[in-house]
């Protein structure tokens, strides 16, 4: 079972290597799925602290996923010095197909067993 958890990780790993969007980074994509699996609104600074690194390699890493038009900053309302990080129709998208990915993947090693 370990064998199989492992490889399903390798396939999915590589489905994103080749994903058309970017090849992701660890960090990037810890902040992407945190922002689309959690519904609070997430800042830099829970961000780095949620996945236990620093605020600017967060920064970073929100740069690219801007750049790549998966997440997107908005000023807090409330409080303007803040920011929030924001999913965006694109990451929706790319979420939908992650997902998948991984539900065919998950098929395919099944059937293979």
């Amino acid at each position: 079972m370990e064998d199989t958890n492992i490889n399903l990780f390798k396939s999915v790993v590589l489905w994103l290597v080749q994903a058309p969007e970017r090849d992701f980074s660890l960090r990037q994509l810890g902040v992407l799925l945190t922002c689309y699996l959690d519904d609070t609104p997430q800042t830099v600074r829970g961000l780095a602290a949620e996945l236990r690194i620093s605020k600017p390699a967060i920064t970073r890493a929100a740069d690219r996923l801007e750049e790549a038009v998966l997440l997107k900053r908005v000023k807090d309302p409330q409080d303007r010095r803040s920011v929030f990080m924001k999913r965006t129709a694109e990451g929706m998208k790319f979420m939908r197909r992650y997902r998948r990915a991984i539900v065919d993947h998950q098929h395919v090693m099944s059937a293979s067993i």
